[in-house]
């Protein structure tokens, strides 16, 4: 797997960490490199007042042509370091050399006024008389260094050797006459004890930064990248599930996921919109096209129907010497007629029925024709209307609405329950709401609830719903449906006409 396909949770955690890192290892490098330098510094510091001490200690022995003393003032700093370091004690090696136990790191030559050697704290290397010029090399580059630098003051030779240093201090007599020269020589290894020291210092502070800081940072990458790992887990969503049942808590702010997850939020609301905006389209169709074919078909069933209830009642009228098989069958086949009378008859729903307004009257003689269904079930019915006013709206649709909702109700409620029937009226919009404790209605039933022969309790022909969809159709109203686990709320609103129904 590649870098860049790792998901945001990863990638900005671990460039947080790496950034982390390589700052701990950039500045561990400087103050290293730093901490470097001052040690440097600091060595040729010490090795120039180091010189300075021991060039008035050495203007009387060079006075009084005193190489034994000479000798003994050089190898005293020596010998003391030694003993500092914790090393054995001084002794001569076989070189000639004391001090140090190892005499190569620091060496102290003392020249004359003709830069010959007058004493050196390893003799057997620079043999005394000796012309400093004449050991050839970078020493011949010292001596010449020397004989340029004739002003009197200290200096440093840094780029003679590429491992040491060599600090120059002339010796001045008391008025301020040169009498020689005094050299010291020190090598790059005597820089690593300290400089050795200070890089465990360092380490240690950086490992005890980065286990302070790594898991700071990664936490604080993966709560910066959380907001956008959940928004893409939101728009995976996209086209797998349908956006009404797409609920996500997104973001908010006004940076860039903020304003990403604003335009995903409206995004949503307008799929939403969409979708309620499709399936109303679907259903109205669907619906003018089932009431388009069963009203054709009804409007051809009534024609013959007619005609053979016309029959039925001419026998009956004017039949004589019937026979009491024949009665009996004509009976029959009237109620069975009778029976497909009222069927066709609910297929058809007529634009508009001449009726009276709606008066309390009405609504009365809609409870007193539902209760005998509510008695039989053991139901029992609230009624709470605060109509007591004509109302401009035809009595005839608006009975048979609130009739077929009741009775839908009394239908889906089980033995003991309780059906509730609220009535509200003000200047503009009659207001119904029923409801009962029935079953659930899921949401692929409630896409289907106002089609024709949708009914899925068994109980009827499955119409009711769908000629009291169309009544308020034509009302101009709306009825809205909401059900959960305890309750299901039929709610009807139907605007007011502006002239009294007649």
């Amino acid at each position: 797997m590649r870098l860049r396909d790792l998901s945001y949770r990863v990638k900005t955690p671990l460039s947080v960490t790496l950034v982390i890192v390589l700052t701990a290892i950039i500045l561990s490098i400087t103050l290293l490199a730093r901490a470097y330098q001052d040690n440097r510094e600091e060595m040729i510091d010490n090795a120039l007042s180091l010189g300075s001490v021991l060039a008035r200690t050495l203007a009387p022995a060079l006075t009084r042509d005193d190489v034994w003393q000479a000798y003994e003032t050089i190898m005293t700093p020596l010998e003391r370091e030694a003993r500092a370091a914790g090393g054995p004690a001084p002794v001569t090696s076989s070189n000639g050399d004391r001090g140090a136990a190892d005499p190569s790191q620091r060496e102290i030559l003392v020249l004359d006024t003709g830069q010959s050697i007058y004493v050196a704290s390893r003799p057997r290397r620079y043999p005394m008389l000796v012309q400093l010029g004449q050991m050839g090399g970078e020493y011949a580059d010292l001596a010449g260094r020397i004989a340029e630098h004739n002003a009197g003051e200290p200096f440093v030779a840094r780029d003679i050797w590429p491992d040491r240093y060599a600090m120059v201090v002339p010796i001045l007599a008391e008025d301020g006459a040169q009498l020689g020269t005094l050299v010291l020589n020190y090598s790059n290894d005597l820089l690593f004890p300290r400089f050795l020291n200070t890089v465990e210092q360092v380490i240690l502070a950086t490992l005890l930064v980065l286990l302070a800081l790594l898991p700071l940072g990664w936490y604080w990458g993966k709560r910066l990248t959380d907001p956008l790992s959940h928004l893409s887990a939101c728009m995976q969503r996209v086209g797998s599930e349908v956006p009404s049942d797409i609920q996500c808590d997104l973001y908010d702010g006004r940076d860039e996921i903020g304003q990403v997850s604003m335009r995903f939020r409206r995004m949503l609301d307008e799929l939403r919109e969409k979708q309620e905006l499709e399936r109303s389209m679907v259903a109205s169709e669907r619906l003018a096209a089932v009431g388009r074919l069963t009203a054709g078909i009804a409007h051809e069933i009534n024609n013959p129907l007619g005609g053979m209830l016309n029959a039925i009642s001419t026998y009956k009228r004017h039949g004589e010497d019937r026979d009491p098989v024949a009665d009996r069958t004509i009976s029959l086949l009237e109620r069975g007629l009778v029976q497909i009378k009222g069927t066709v008859g609910a297929l058809l729903v007529e634009a508009r029925l001449e009726s009276h307004a709606l008066t309390l009257e009405d609504l009365q003689d809609i409870r007193t024709l539902v209760q005998p269904d509510i008695q039989r079930k053991g139901l029992r019915l609230v009624w709470d209307n605060t109509i007591d006013a004509p109302i401009p709206l035809p009595s005839s649709q608006v009975r048979q609405v609130l009739l077929n909702l009741l009775l839908n109700a009394v239908q889906a409620s089980e033995e003991g329950g309780e059906v509730a029937c609220t009535l509200r009226a003000d200047d503009r919009y009659f207001f119904a709401a029923i409801s009962n404790g029935g079953e659930y209605i899921s949401r692929d039933r409630m896409a289907h609830l106002f089609e024709p022969f949708a009914n899925s309790s068994g109980e009827g022909h499955g119409l009711g719903l769908w000629v009291t969809y169309q009544m308020i159709q034509q009302l101009d109203g709306q009825i809205e449906v909401t059900s959960n686990e305890t309750a299901t709320l039929f709610e009807v609103t139907l605007p007011l006409s502006e002239g009294d129904a007649t």
